[in-house]
């Protein structure tokens, strides 16, 4: 009798235990709450000390998870195992999330930050009135080179990346719609053209880039143009950024006849459990500090202009990476395709890649 009492104390007592670790993980002490707020965004996208700033002025501690790419980023949003409360994805995939039901309305009341984005880059449409989003940071796509391994050519136009002399030099990044696009560009269409015979014809020029083409690879090309290993690569503007920030030898262009112009939006997907800390985060990061700070060391182009006034005067006029509104008019922000035309540029892109030999 006194073995089956002293179980039966066991058991409440393990009962007990396992109850107050439920109650502590549902009070903020898991990965979801009022104390902890979840971060999905794209690696290396943040300087670190910001977060252990933000975990210091407001008590809440930052989760930060990262993604490679706005689909791995939506699927797992989608599917829910973690609340997370803060995401950042590229314009195109907010068009999605919206369609999905997957955002949630922001309180602009909480975000009085919000006045220092320059007005170019809010109310954009795939966000009208931002009601789901606000500005990260932006970019464009363009082409870095090496000018003392390609001669005389300056990248002023897609055309110089089929010049003869390029056998074997050029690199792309490995995605359908920034090469789709590219050649798009180079013949005057727009970068989400819905016509058969424009993608038809663009996808033909690009077979043509194929002797040229040395490989379509994601960050491996940084080291090889850093390490002057490479020539030339079709790539973003902030890695090339960073590519130039390593060897000054380098130089980036965006070509004349236009390209593409993205952005990266801070969201609040349904999934959050933090909502007050969700905005506040949102607040914290267009602080002109945070944002300068932000933008120093990740190396992409802030929108936010106070942040600006405070940054090296020689960053911000470098119109590689600011380029001007005029500059601007001939850049697209991609579309959401739809899942038949997506579908279409990626079959597209693997004709292209099947050509290279």
């Amino acid at each position: 009798m006194k073995q089956l009492i002293q179980a039966t104390i066991a058991i409440l007592v393990v009962s007990a235990l396992l109850m107050y670790a439920a109650n502590a993980m549902s009070a903020g002490g898991g990965k979801s709450g009022k104390n902890t707020l979840t971060i999905f965004n794209w690696g290396e996208y943040i300087d670190p000390d910001l977060l252990k700033q933000f975990e210091k002025e407001t008590g809440i501690h930052v989760v930060y998870e990262t993604f490679d790419s706005n689909e791995a980023m939506m699927t797992k949003i989608q599917q829910g195992g973690t609340a997370y409360d803060i995401a950042v994805p590229s314009e195109y995939m907010i068009e999605k999330m919206k369609e999905e039901d997957l955002l949630i309305p922001l309180d602009k009341t909480k975000i009085p930050n919000i006045k220092n984005i320059d007005p170019y880059f809010l109310d954009l449409p795939f966000d009208d009135n931002n009601k789901y989003s606000v500005p990260y940071f932006w970019g464009t796509v363009g082409i870095v080179y090496n000018p003392s391994l390609v001669g005389d050519l300056d990248f002023s136009s897609w055309e110089d990346l089929w010049d003869s002399s390029l056998k074997r030099k050029v690199f792309l990044v490995d995605g359908a719609r920034e090469v789709i696009g590219m050649g798009l560009n180079s013949l005057g269409y727009s970068l989400n053209s819905l016509n058969d015979d424009e993608l038809r014809e663009a996808t033909d020029k690009l077979i043509t880039l194929a002797p040229n083409v040395k490989a379509i690879i994601g960050d491996e090309i940084t080291p090889l143009m850093i390490n002057n290993e490479a020539a030339v690569a079709l790539t973003w503007s902030g890695q090339a950024a960073d590519m130039m920030y390593e060897n000054e030898e380098l130089d980036f262009a965006v070509p004349e006849e236009g390209s593409n112009l993205w952005f990266d939006n801070m969201v609040i997907p349904k999934t959050s459990k933090n909502m007050e800390g969700a905005h506040a985060f949102i607040n914290f990061m267009l602080d002109a500090d945070s944002a300068a700070t932000n933008a120093d060391y990740v190396g992409y182009s802030t929108p936010n202009i106070a942040a600006m006034d405070l940054m090296d005067e020689e960053v911000v006029t470098d119109e590689r990476y600011y380029p001007s509104e005029q500059q601007r008019d001939t850049l697209e922000v991609y579309k959401n395709l739809g899942p038949d035309y997506l579908g279409k540029y990626n079959e597209l892109f693997l004709e292209f890649k099947m050509s290279i030999r």
